[in-house]
């Protein structure tokens, strides 16, 4: 059976998409933790920015990258949390707050994406700065 050649113009627009997508996430994320919005984004408030409908846009994502739209949202959230985490100024609890988390299911994304929960965490981050000095 014959396959059909995908045009190239098609291609190039599905990685503007994974592009602007990516893009769209760090845009948001810098707003949000500097203050500037105060609603974390969900799949379809990226999709309305870049002018798609929500399905194209995660179905473009997992064509392009083979993951998830929410699998890139979450691993910058990651990021944040463990950076408030390592700076050991604020409770868990307010952490998980600020990511629009309530505590129990913040442990929960945290263990799923981290490996381990938050406390732990913090704890070992800790423990090896100890260890520096």
């Amino acid at each position: 059976m014959p396959m059909t050649k995908i045009p190239q113009k098609i291609l190039a627009r599905q990685h503007e998409i994974t592009s602007e997508y990516l893009k769209a996430i760090d845009t948001h994320l810098a707003e949000f933790t500097s203050g500037k919005v105060t609603e974390m984004y969900e799949i379809r408030d990226f999709a309305a920015k870049l002018f798609i409908h929500p399905t194209h846009l995660s179905n473009t994502i997992k064509l392009t990258t083979g993951k998830h739209p929410c699998y890139f949202f979450e691993e910058k959230i990651m990021e944040i949390a463990k950076e408030k985490l390592r700076d050991n100024n604020q409770s868990i609890a307010e952490i998980a707050a600020f990511l629009t988390f309530d505590a129990s299911n913040f442990t929960k994304f945290f263990k799923r994406f981290g490996g381990q929960a938050p406390k732990q965490y913090r704890e070992s981050f800790l423990d090896s700065q100890r260890v520096k000095n």
